[in-house]
Order: C-alpha cells, then structure tokens, then sequence
C-alpha cells in the first residue's frame, strides 16, 4: 500500500492544493476519475461561455436592424458551435493529465475513489493511505423523481454541451442558472425553447427587481411557464412529453429534447466519505469549519463538496486557504467577502452580497441605489431599455448588495466590489472616482449618486 503526506481527490480547484503543496516538499498524489481539470473546464463554466459566445453573435444579427443594419443568419452550423468549445477544453484536459504524468510530485492516479477507513483509499483494486487528505470532489446534476423519466433520453448540462445537431425544440425543466444559461445559448440559435419553473419567477435567488424583470423579458423571448411542476415524462413517437402540474390544472408539453436544469448533488455519496468518519449534511454536502476543516483532524474539504459557494472563483479561494492551512499550524479562516456571481444569460446578470428580499427578511435598515442604462449615453447607444444597477446601503454608508442585469453586467460588477471591500468609503469611492464618459460605468457611479444618504 502506497503511502503519500496528502492525497488529493478531484482534480479541478483541488489541483490548486495538490501542485501547491507538491511543491513545498510534500509527497502528494492526485485522485481523478475523468477528465482533468474538473466540472468548470469539462461540462460547466468554460464550454458553456463558449457556446453562449455565439448565441450572443446571434442575438447581435438578429437585432442589427435596430441600428441601421439590415443583416440575417443564413445558417448555423451547430457542430461547429459545439466542437469548437469541447477541442478547446479536451485539448486542455489533456495537457493538464499529459503535464502531471511527466512529474514526480504530485502524482497522478486515475480510477474512481472510495474511502474503506478514515485515512485509505481504494482505486482500482489498490490502497492508498495519507496522513492528510482533501476532498474535492465536486457535484453532479441533480435528477429529480419525475415519474418514466428514466425510461426516456434526457439531457443534462453535460450533455447538453455536447450535442451536435441543433434540436428544433426543447423543454428545459428547471428556470435557475444553468437552465437559463442553457436556455439562451439554444434559444439564440433557433430552437424552441420551453421552461417550466416551479416557483413565479426565474432565476428566484437573484434580487428580486432583476429577477422579475428578467422573467418578464424572457416571456417575451421563450414560452416561459412558471408556478409548474413537472410529474411525468414519456415518448411520443420521436418526441418526448412532459407533463407539468401548474396550479390545479396538468398540461403537458412536447420537444424532440429535455433538459433536465433542476440543481445539483454532491459526489460524496460516490466517495462513501462515511468511512472516514467526515460528516455531511442532510443533502450530503461535507461540512465544514471557517478553515475548511471537516470532522475528522486532517481532512479538508472545498468546492462544490462543501456546499458553501458553488462556483469556481469560490472554490480556487477555497485552495488557496487549503494549501496554506496543510502547509502552516497557524490557520486561517477564508474570507469569501465579497462574493460575486454571474448568470451569462441574455440579458446578462451579476450580484453580490444581500438581495432586496434578504434585507428585509434579516430586518436590515436600508437604502436604495438605482439607475437605469437607457438614463446614461452608453446604454442609449446601446439601445439598452430594460438593464439597471441597484445598490442596497446600511445606514452607516456600507454597501451591503449590488445587483445589475443588462449588458456587460459581470464586468460592471467588479469596481462595486473593491468598493465593498473598502467598507465604509466604499460609496464614496464609487461617487467621487471619475468615469469616462460615456462609459457604460456611468451607469453604476450614477447608482451610488442616487443613494439617499
């Protein structure tokens, strides 16, 4: 049995860790069971932006007219779409595996991981023991218990990414991030987009101006149907029916393809980390301290696993706390202030910190930032009519939420949060620094001017 100082499961922000510490000295080892680089290279945030990259040249054509310019899309080639994300990240995946082979430390083992005690893993028939281990192994799609769904093909956002025929139809069960995502990229590009959400509006975790008004734009766009639920799936000839509950009535609905958008799980399940005495929550996410520490002394956990953030700007934090807290007795707890994100839909979305809603359940006093893009020279260039910033303030000046939906949304987003993180100034900051003019940054100092303070 081969023995290592930490052993390292999941290759995506846990490769941080694992060539950190390599580096430092320790005899390191690297667990991977596909392929490298993790869920944000393979089958998330990389191909997808991607492919969404030439939906955006499609809404951008389709709308030419608006300024002057009489242009059409004669044809799409959809495998092309798709083919030039998935050689861009494969290529990727496999120089990393081609670079960790070609090193002594960290090594490589690919195989699927099972823990069989608290400090051994299995792969492949073969045990591997660390006196430290970190677990990052990410999250897999979540298949809700929708009646005959498993006797009919459906998608998932790994496969939908990797689809090479544009379908003429598709029905997307689920209205948060990825099936919005996903939504617009084939939406863009001509097929017939159904989404049934659960809840009154999509996007619900989004503060909820932006996600009221992104909903009543996308009902404009796509057949939007909210307050369903879906209950049955089944084949219709060469289409498949979905049939959703939508306040006391069933309707049911047709698409050559589903797209199955309904949130994630973690893989702890598949690592059985009940064998290393690690506790997880009721949904199965390993918990952990403020040091992403787990229950058992020496096991670290981070990513998608843990559950804290689900993204990889959060999780890439999260390994570098990791890797200093293996390497040094001192530890530090991670400081995520302030945590963005982005939804690279159309129109684009970016946040951070409490939504509107949050504010009031938390009982915060508060005062509202708004202004709309159409109200500054660039978004009337733009013809933006529908995009806004909206900054929520405490009473002692200190931004406590920025929300932004329209163009360039996840750009904007970012002096917002060096403002933040200079706390009190950090509304000042954003009112006395000069803009260009007509920058689309005027849109979020004009934000800052218009709290009432």
């Amino acid at each position: 049995m081969k023995t290592f100082d930490l052993i390292v499961i999941g290759s995506g922000a846990g490769l941080n860790v694992a060539v950190e510490v390599a580096q430092a000295g320790l005899k390191t080892a690297i667990i991977e069971s596909g392929s490298l680089g993790g869920t944000c290279l393979n089958r998330g945030c990389i191909p997808s932006k991607i492919v969404i990259h030439s939906a955006d040249v499609a809404n951008t054509i389709n709308n030419s007219k608006l300024f002057g310019i009489n242009s059409s899309i004669n044809s799409i080639n959809f495998k092309s779409v798709t083919n030039r994300a998935n050689k861009l990240v494969d290529t990727d995946a496999r120089n990393i595996e081609k670079s960790l082979k070609q090193g002594k430390n960290p090594i490589l083992i690919q195989g699927k991981a099972k823990f069989v005690a608290p400090y051994t893993i299995e792969v492949k028939g073969k045990k591997y023991t660390a006196k430290k281990f970190v677990i990052a192994t990410g999250a897999r799609p979540f298949i809700p218990p929708i009646e005959s769904l498993d006797s009919v093909p459906y998608m998932t956002s790994t496969e939908a990414l990797r689809q090479t025929t544009l379908p003429k139809s598709m029905v997307i069960i689920g209205g948060g991030y990825i099936g919005c995502e996903l939504g617009n990229f084939y939406g863009s590009l001509g097929c017939n987009v159904t989404i049934l959400q659960r809840g009154p509006l999509l996007l619900p975790r989004e503060d909820k101006d932006v996600a009221e008004t992104f909903t009543q734009v996308w009902k404009k766009r796509f057949n939007i149907v909210t307050n369903a639920s879906a209950t049955k799936v089944e084949k219709k000839g060469k289409l498949i029916a979905v049939t959703a509950k939508i306040g006391k009535k069933t309707k049911t609905f047709t698409a050559e393809k589903i797209l199955v958008a309904t949130g994630v799980t973690p893989n702890s399940d598949l690592l059985d980390v009940t064998k290393t005495n690690v506790t997880v929550s009721k949904r199965g996410f390993v918990q952990v301290n403020k040091c992403m520490e787990t229950s058992q002394k020496n096991i670290w956990a981070l990513g998608d696993v843990a559950g804290i953030y689900m993204f990889r700007h959060s999780a890439n934090l999260e390994s570098d706390y990791v890797s200093h807290n293996i390497l040094n007795k001192k530890k530090m707890a991670v400081d995520y202030f302030p945590m963005p994100h982005a939804v690279f839909s159309n129109p684009q979305i970016a946040g951070v910190g409490i939504t509107e809603q949050e504010a009031v359940e938390k009982k915060r006093k508060y005062v509202i930032g708004k202004y709309e893009y159409a109200r500054t020279g660039m978004g009337e260039a733009l013809g933006e009519k529908e995009g806004f910033v909206k900054l929520i303030v405490s009473k002692d000046k200190r931004i406590l939420g920025c929300h932004i939906i329209g163009p360039h949304a996840s750009v904007l987003l970012h002096e917002v949060l060096i403002a933040m993180k200079c706390g009190k100034n950090g509304l000042n900051i954003l009112r006395n620094v000069v803009h260009i003019h007509p920058a689309l940054n005027e849109v979020v100092q004009r934000a800052a001017n218009n709290v009432p303070l």
